[in-house]
């Protein structure tokens, strides 16, 4: 994939979002933010893996499904599948280019554990 579309939201609730092909952003300083970008970038790519719309669909089933089994937003968030992967492998510089197909089903988990 390319570099992603950036654009400065201000009135964003969160640092940044995917939504294909954008990432959007909170504040003009966050589109340098590697970490951040890396974060957005593997969204983009799970949203293109997943023909963009069952991305959405999954992912907020994966959230409806673990706020169900945590009864806690933050918790039920950072279990979602997509994010599991994201947050795991923002930090690795050169993930993007080495990830595989798909790689977010290696962070499905079937217990209540986290």
């Amino acid at each position: 994939m390319s570099f992603p579309f950036i654009i400065v939201c201000p009135m964003l609730k969160v640092s940044g979002m995917a939504i294909f092909p954008f990432i959007l952003v909170k504040q003009k300083e966050f589109k340098l933010d590697e970490i951040l970008i890396r974060h957005e970038t593997i969204h983009l790519q799970q949203e293109l893996e997943l023909l963009i719309i069952p991305f959405y669909l999954l992912y907020l089933l994966n959230y409806l499904i673990n706020l169900c089994r945590y009864r806690d937003h933050e918790k039920a968030y950072l279990n979602i599948v997509f994010e599991r992967e994201a947050y795991g492998c923002e930090n690795d510089s050169t993930y993007l280019r080495q990830r595989k197909f798909w790689a977010w089903i290696k962070y499905i988990q079937f217990s209540n554990h986290t």
